[in-house]
């Protein structure tokens, strides 16, 4: 299946690397206080309306949207009966980022970013699927005409 599907094998080794760099390389997206992230939680605080707007709320967010592509791209590599699978290695990948991350001086492991890598995945691979399925559902659907209907015939009469 991997040799049949060169570009979806690059496409997924590329953003597994560009994981890495974001979750094991030297700074974090937004470590500081000043950040654009903290700024932007400080200003969402001074509303009622959106002071339920964490920054753990965010980073959560964030983290399951950086595994929404992994898990699309692995659901393309396995197919859709194997859907668990890309629960299996988005979990196992996140573990190992987590692991790694407790020897970084500059990084902090969580468990709740495991939670939502794995979910991050899940995601990815069900809406992959969505689209898949909605593809070969327009492929095989016809219009209800009967056999014997021809429509250069009946422009004809």
């Amino acid at each position: 299946m991997l040799r049949s599907r060169p570009l979806v094998v690059t496409a997924t080794v590329l953003y597994l690397a560009f994981i890495g760099v974001v979750t094991l390389g030297p700074q974090p997206v937004d470590g500081s206080d000043q950040g654009w992230v903290h700024s932007l939680v400080t200003w969402l605080a001074q509303s009622d309306l959106t002071a339920w707007i964490t920054y753990e709320l965010i980073e959560f967010a964030a983290n399951i949207g950086l595994f929404v592509p992994l898990g699309a791209l692995l659901l393309q590599l396995v197919g859709r009966r194997r859907w668990w699978l890309v629960l299996a290695v988005g979990f196992a990948l996140s573990c190992g980022i987590e692991f790694v991350q407790l020897f970084l001086p500059t990084r902090v492991s969580d468990v709740r970013d495991i939670l939502a890598n794995t979910l991050g995945a899940g995601i990815g691979a069900a809406l992959a699927s969505f689209i898949a399925a909605s593809k070969a559902r327009r492929k095989t659907t016809r219009p209800d005409f009967p056999e014997d209907f021809r429509p250069d015939r009946a422009a004809a009469s």
